[in-house]
């Protein structure tokens, strides 16, 4: 099966290529449509995916009707792959903020090819590489401005596509909530309204019903890890 995007791992918490490309010759790419559900809260571990192409949300939902914003994942990360491990139903839905290829891998088949190659540590580093970032971000609602915070939480869901090419066209991130959004820079959707509002003034983002779209990459790093909003 020949997928030129088995190339991405490169984050720290991801695996090596090596191993990526060995994991997406196991299993068969399927293409998801934006705003589709790629894993279902609820349902069990029959299978993971390796996200190949593609950004992600994962969300956990309430029986209250309430929605939590667990995280963001890009291309070289795995999907599911807990409920894979300790047999219970997934405990988040999995959405796609934009048009996503995947491999879909059977638990038995990954979980026999983790054995065979002693990747229980490989694994685990990934984990702690996951909660190391969950730390920091957490560090960062202590320190930094709202809008630094929301510039920085939008150039990293940019940075979990890949790099960015001179040129390349706006990335619109499908489907992602505003109340999401405000989740992840800990403070409430009329705050992150605001601070949206500033992006937009300034040509770095648009936004629209569920959707935002990243116009100007080099503005909003200034504004996430510069001084352009004190300008």
């Amino acid at each position: 099966m020949a997928i030129d995007s088995r190339e991405v791992p490169g984050r720290d918490q991801r695996l090596s290529q090596d191993v990526w490309r060995e994991l997406c010759d196991l299993g068969t790419a399927r293409r998801f449509r934006a705003g589709s559900t790629l894993l279902r809260q609820g349902e069990s571990g029959t299978h993971l995916l390796a996200l190949t192409d593609g950004l992600v949300k994962v969300i956990r939902r309430e029986e209250s009707g309430e929605s939590t914003l667990l995280a963001f994942r890009g291309p070289g990360d795995l999907l599911g792959e807990v409920a894979v491990f300790d047999h219970r139903a997934r405990i988040a839905d999995v959405i796609a903020l934009r048009p996503c290829t995947a491999v879909v891998l059977e638990a038995e088949r990954f979980r026999a090819f983790v054995e065979d190659r002693g990747m229980v540590m490989d694994l685990m580093q990934q984990t702690l590489a996951r909660l190391r970032e969950s730390d920091l971000r957490h560090a960062e609602l202590q320190r930094l401005s709202l809008p630094t915070r929301l510039a920085r939480s939008l150039v990293r869901l940019a940075d979990l596509m890949g790099p960015v090419r001179a040129g390349a066209a706006p990335l619109q991130l499908t489907g992602l909530k505003q109340e999401e959004l405000a989740q992840a820079v800990g403070v409430s959707r009329n705050a992150v309204v605001g601070s949206l509002q500033e992006l937009r003034q300034v040509g770095a983002v648009e936004t629209g019903r569920k959707v935002i779209t990243i116009r100007d990459m080099e503005t909003l790093r200034k504004w996430a890890y510069g001084s352009a909003h004190e300008m």
